[in-house]
């Protein structure tokens, strides 16, 4: 058998299909070929990827520079014998160690997720017989029978069908099952369009069907998509790319200025002992050991307010990818949109309705004219309605508060139509029953029931494509009730309005018979039916969307939508959702469609892609280029989806959002976030809780860096003036800790500051400190260095104890941290705007911080463990003065700051 892979499957007649495939129609495969091609082109199953071992993996965890400067930072605390505060560190290492190995197996737990969605079994017919065999034994060749129920086994070429309707939402994203034929199709047919192909793992949904397989295992199109995930590249967050950098650089500084400290004062004549331990000092003082902490706390803390708003996060560092997030790629049926398809217009002989309701729920009117019309007065709109209800195999149910479709959602939005009229199908069957009907056939595109009545009649109802209807009808119905000529050309006119609004049309007619008319054929249906009208349908926008989506636009988020639906469905749902302006442009410009963009090199896509707001018919490729596309444009992508065929583009998107409710295990998996509402609203709820986890951990790394660099310099200034130091390295190690969690922690409870979605996206490159911030941290450390440094010499000067000049030091420090906080609760917004209890953890942070620190000083065996003394109320005033001074210059540098930038505005506003 020749190579499948470089054929044209869609484009084959049968009989060329057989020949590609030396297989028989009749007996298939016989047991001797099946088992040499088993052997030729190996089991029908997919291969894994092959990891790096599971110690390996755990060891790459610390491979980090953050992670470089905390084992430092334990190794000293634990070599100046302070077990305690070594412990805490390396315990920060090992849990962050522990969340990135489990986090790391993602891919292959997705991969995992694709091979148990392939079948167990298969029917298949060899030797001329049909039995049931294992789906890994399957081979190119092999005849395989299908029916309602089945998950297809392998890539098949669909030799013979029977009203065979396949789901294929996972794979393509269209959003209802496709219909399928046999008969050969043009070779540039895109994958959504091949409707003589079935594909691994899609479920049969109705009818019955055998195909030819053409593909197994990873040569299957759910094997091609296996090998993009493994492909797709697991990107840094924004927040581990600039925190990877900005900790490479303080690890060189601090490094830095301990080595000089040591050189300094060994020139000077100090020991080298006591060089050492200076250097130490410094190096203890300058690391931020609570800034890991803080990170992971202030993201779990994140992660916990995001799962109260129907987002679940499956990777910390996602919870700050939202808050930079600039394009959000979203899937249109049921995230955008109610993925229940809904009647919205219906067009009669002679007159023209719209339908109000949302959904299935059968609550709604009928509007003509900007009038509500009663369906049970309108003998037009009743019968067109009547025919949706009998010709018709779906129920509508409900269940609790909500309502259900069993069956074709496009029946099902017929029977929430007609039940807006009152109508009852129970009551409709009741007096006249189905006696006969013409199942739905791909050939002819319609479907018809024959109904019993008490008029010594039947009737006949028809329901199908618009040009299969009219090709049968020969006059039509009147508003009142009376036989009209036919229009066709208005009606196909009709039609090409609706569909321009991307509604799908039904059109609907009916034929009396006589009563001993037993059973009816398309002979019975080819001629003599009268039209009743048209019913367009589409699945509706989800209103909280329309309003998440005019907030992303507010914040200066673009909202693109990527789906398998065709191009005029999706450009009307983005028009009424506001993802594309209304407007006369031609929709097809305003849409790029998967040939478009298979047809587009990768460098001109770049552009297309940032310029195109709906993307329609779209392949797995095509999404996982869309996704690298706008990447390499510079955005920070967010990327939704349910589907096998998301799953490449979830995992290389900067942050991949899986369906919770319709997704599949594989989309799960692969997924950084899972919406448990299937809702895009929850998206754009979690980009604005993501905005309020950066700037908290903004607001924490500002608080933070002031002390370490105070104490680093107290130290340096200290060697360089030759003068004891003004605090010992366990002193500094007490500032750091309990400062870091009573204090700097309680930044993570903020709640999100007024505005904070009317601001742009934050560039990805931007580093984690603006000009600004490093401004307000140099001010803050030099004004924390004077003060503890000149404090203690004073005290020295005033002939009292070294541990009581340290202690007065140390509380400077604390002091000016704690007043410091209040500054840094926003970094542009004054304290007091904040409201003063938004955040109860700040106040109880700050009492602890205070009963701690007054312990330290006063309580004698805190006095022992740190080489602390008791100082005066004198001295406790001048310790509260520092920090008062601190949180005053720093308001004062925020109103500047404002007003210039209020003066700009302004300027900028006349201009």
């Amino acid at each position: 058998m020749q190579n499948t892979a470089v054929i044209t499957w869609h484009g084959l007649a049968l009989s060329e299909v057989y020949a590609a495939t030396e297989s028989s129609p009749e007996t298939g495969l016989t047991g001797a070929e099946a088992a040499g091609r088993l052997t030729q082109f190996g089991p029908n199953a997919l291969t894994g990827k092959k990891g790096v071992s599971p110690l390996v993996m755990f060891l790459q965890q610390f491979n980090q520079p953050l992670i470089y400067i905390l084992i430092i930072s334990g190794v000293i605390t634990a070599f100046l014998r302070e077990f305690v505060d070594s412990s805490v560190i390396f315990g920060v290492v090992l849990v962050n160690a522990i969340i990135g190995f489990i986090q790391e197996g993602k891919a292959r737990r997705a991969i995992e997720s694709l091979a148990k969605a392939m079948t167990s079994e298969a029917t298949v017919v060899r030797d001329g017989k049909k039995q049931r065999i294992r789906s890994a034994d399957l081979v190119p060749g092999d005849l395989v029978v299908l029916q309602s129920g089945d998950k297809v086994p392998a890539d098949l070429r669909l030799v013979s069908v029977r009203e065979l309707q396949i789901d294929e939402s996972a794979l393509t994203g269209e959003s209802v099952p496709v219909i399928k034929q046999t008969g050969a199709l043009p070779p540039e047919t895109v994958l959504a369009d091949r409707i003589n192909l079935a594909y691994s793992s899609t479920l049969v949904t109705y009818g019955t069907g055998a195909g030819i397989v053409i593909a197994t295992g990873d040569a299957t199109e759910i094997g091609r998509i296996n090998r993009m995930i493994a492909s797709a590249d697991v990107l840094e967050t924004p927040l581990t790319r600039q925190i990877a950098r900005f900790s490479a650089v303080m690890l060189y500084v601090i490094l830095g200025l301990a080595a000089i400290t040591f050189v300094v004062g060994v020139l000077r004549g100090q020991t080298m002992l006591d060089m050492f331990m200076a250097a130490v000092a410094l190096a203890v003082g300058a690391i931020p050991e609570g800034l890991p902490a803080a990170l992971t706390i202030t993201l779990a803390i994140g992660v916990s307010k995001m799962a109260k708003r129907n987002a679940i996060i499956r990777k910390l560092p996602a919870v700050e990818t939202l808050g930079s997030t600039s394009v959000i790629c979203s899937d249109k049926t049921g995230t955008l949109t109610q993925n229940q398809m809904t009647v919205q217009e219906i067009a009669t002989g002679d007159a023209w309705y719209e339908v109000s309701g949302v959904g299935y729920e059968p609550q709604g009117a009928f509007i003509s004219q900007g009038k509500e019309v009663d369906a049970s007065s309108d003998p037009a709109l009743r019968e067109c309605l009547v025919a949706g209800l009998l010709c018709n195999d779906a129920n509508l149910v409900r269940e609790g508060e909500q309502w259900r479709i069993e069956g074709d959602p496009t029946e099902g939005a017929l029977i929430a139509a007609a039940k807006k009229a009152g109508l009852s199908r129970t009551a409709l069957l009741g007096k006249t029953p189905r006696v006969d009907a013409i199942p739905f056939e791909s050939q002819y595109q319609y479907m018809a029931t024959m109904h019993g009545g008490g008029r010594g009649q039947k009737t006949i109802y028809l329901k199908g494509s618009v040009e299969s209807v009219l090709a049968r009808c020969s006059d039509m119905t009147g508003a009142g009730g009376e036989t009209l000529p036919i229009d066709k050309e208005s009606l196909l006119g009709r039609t090409g309005t609706l569909a321009g609004k991307g509604l799908r049309v039904l059109a609907f007619a009916r034929k009396p018979v006589p009563a001993e008319t037993a059973a009816i054929s398309h002979d019975t249906v080819a001629s003599g039916m009268t039209f009743l009208g048209l019913q367009a349908m589409i699945d509706p926008p989800r209103p909280e969307a329309i309003a998440a989506v005019a907030k992303c636009k507010k914040a200066g988020i673009s909202v693109k939508m990527i789906t398998g639906d065709h191009e005029l469905t999706a450009l009307a749902v983005a028009k009424k959702i506001g993802i594309v302006d209304e407007g006369p442009v031609d929709g097809r410009a305003q849409v790029l469609n998967g040939r478009a963009i298979t047809d587009t090199a990768d460098v001109d896509l770049v552009v297309r892609a940032a310029h195109t707001a709906v993307f329609a018919r779209v392949t797995p490729e095509d999404k996982l280029r869309l996704v690298r596309a706008l990447q390499a444009h510079g955005e920070t992508i967010a990327m939704t989806g349910d589907g096998v065929n998301d799953a490449p583009a979830l995992r290389q998107a900067n942050i991949g959002i899986a369906m919770g409710i319709t997704g599949t295990d594989v989309a799960k998996e692969t997924a950084d976030m899972v919406l448990t509402d299937d809702n895009f609203a929850t998206i754009e709820a979690a980009v604005e809780e993501g905005r309020g986890v950066y700037d908290n951990l903004i607001k924490f790394i500002t608080w933070t860096l002031p002390t370490n660099f105070g104490e680093g310099f107290v130290i340096l200034i200290a060697i360089m003036a030759g003068v004891t130091l003004p605090i010992l390295p366990v002193q500094i190690l007490w500032i750091n800790m309990t400062t870091a969690v009573f204090l700097g922690l309680m930044l993570a409870f903020e709640p999100m500051e007024p505005g904070i979605m009317e601001r742009p996206p934050r560039p990805s490159r931007r580093p984690v400190l603006t000009g600004t911030l490093i401004v307000r941290i140099g001010i803050v450390g030099a004004m924390l260095c004077a003060g503890s440094f000149g404090f203690f010499e004073w005290v020295m000067q005033s002939g009292r104890s070294e541990a009581v000049a340290r202690t007065l030091a140390v509380n400077i420090f604390v002091m000016g941290e704690l007043f410091y906080l209040f500054n840094c609760r926003s970094l542009q917004l004054p304290f007091f705007k904040l409201g003063i209890f938004s955040n109860t953890m700040f106040w109880a942070g700050m009492g602890v911080m205070i009963v701690l620190q007054v312990a330290y000083t006063h309580l004698p065996f805190m006095n022992a463990a740190f080489q602390s003394r008791p100082i005066s109320l004198i001295d406790w005033a001048l310790c509260i003065g520092v920090g008062i001074v601190i949180y005053a210059a720093i308001e004062v540098e925020k109103s500047i700051r404002n007003f210039i930038a209020d003066r700009r505005n302004k300027s900028s506003i006349k201009g």
